[in-house]
C-alpha cells in the first residue's frame, strides 16, 4: 500500500484560471491522476481540451455552470460528477459567493502536453 498525502501548500495557479493540488499524478501509476481544483467567485475557466485524456470534475463545494464548448451553459453543483470525453472542449464557470472545489480525474494520467488551450 501507498499512502500520497497532498501538502495544501502545493496548491498553484495555472493560466486555465483556476488553482490545482496534485493529489496524485505520479509515472508509477500512469492510468490515472487526480486533482484538487479550486475557482474562485466569478471566475471561468479558460475554454481548453484534452487531447488523449478523459475527464471526470467531481463537484466538492460551491455551485457552476459548465460549457462544452457550444455556449450551452449547464448548472451544476457540489455532489454532480461531470464526464468529460478526450479531446473535447470544456470550461467551467464559478457562479457562487465562495470557491468551487472539485476533484479532476483523468484518465491516463494528465501531462502537461494534453493542455490544448482554445481561446
Amino acid at each position: 500500500m501507498i499512502v500520497h498525502r497532498a501538502d495544501p501548500g502545493d496548491e498553484f495557479a495555472t493560466r486555465e484560471r483556476c488553482h490545482i493540488t496534485e493529489l496524485l499524478n505520479h509515472a508509477r501509476n500512469p492510468a490515472l491522476s487526480v486533482a484538487r481544483c479550486r475557482v474562485e467567485p466569478g471566475v471561468t475557466t479558460e475554454l481548453h481540451a484534452l487531447t488523449a485524456t478523459a475527464e471526470i470534475y467531481v463537484l466538492i463545494e460551491g455551485a457552476a455552470q459548465m460549457d462544452d464548448g457550444t455556449g450551452l451553459w449547464r448548472p451544476v453543483a457540489a455532489m454532480d460528477c461531470i464526464e468529460i470525453a478526450a479531446g473535447a472542449p470544456q470550461r467551467i464557470r464559478n457562479t457562487g459567493p465562495r470557491d468551487l472545489v472539485f476533484l479532476a480525474i483523468c484518465t491516463p494520467r494528465f501531462l502537461p502536453p494534453a493542455y490544448r488551450p482554445l481561446e
